[in-house]
């Protein structure tokens, strides 16, 4: 019913920035949230972003709050992240998810969302 793709990970040193892009596709009755998250070598999965899909509200983690920026294309069905002043604790798999507006539960925790892309590598040098 939906489907996600992300794109636009790599590799850079720290300070860089980089800007992931999830496409999302589909067809279905429902509304949806859609977040970002990240699982980083020897660490659970965590919270980094999320924003409404009707609406304009996001959220961020602490951890990446007054660096990156998620936002949205309603014109090409796609949500951004953009990451900037980036650090080598920022390196993880990147996730785009996305979850009905029916959900009740908080907004960071990723076993509530619904669907998933495959993930995109970020890895920041020091």
């Amino acid at each position: 019913q939906v489907q996600l793709a992300e794109s636009g990970g790599g590799l850079l040193q720290a300070g860089g920035s980089l800007r992931l892009s999830c496409v999302v596709s589909g067809r279905t009755f429902s509304n949806y949230n859609m977040g970002w998250f990240r699982q980083a070598p020897g660490k659970d999965r965590a919270f980094v972003a999320i924003m409404t899909w009707s609406g304009s509200t996001t959220y961020y983690a602490d951890s990446v709050k007054g660096r990156f920026t998620i936002s949205r294309d309603n014109a090409k069905n796609t949500v951004y992240l953009q990451m900037n002043s980036l650090k080598p604790e920022d390196t993880a798999i990147y996730y785009c998810a996305a979850r009905s507006m029916s959900s009740l539960a908080p907004y960071y925790t990723w076993r509530t969302y619904n669907y998933w892309g495959q993930g995109t590598q970020v890895t920041v040098s020091s």
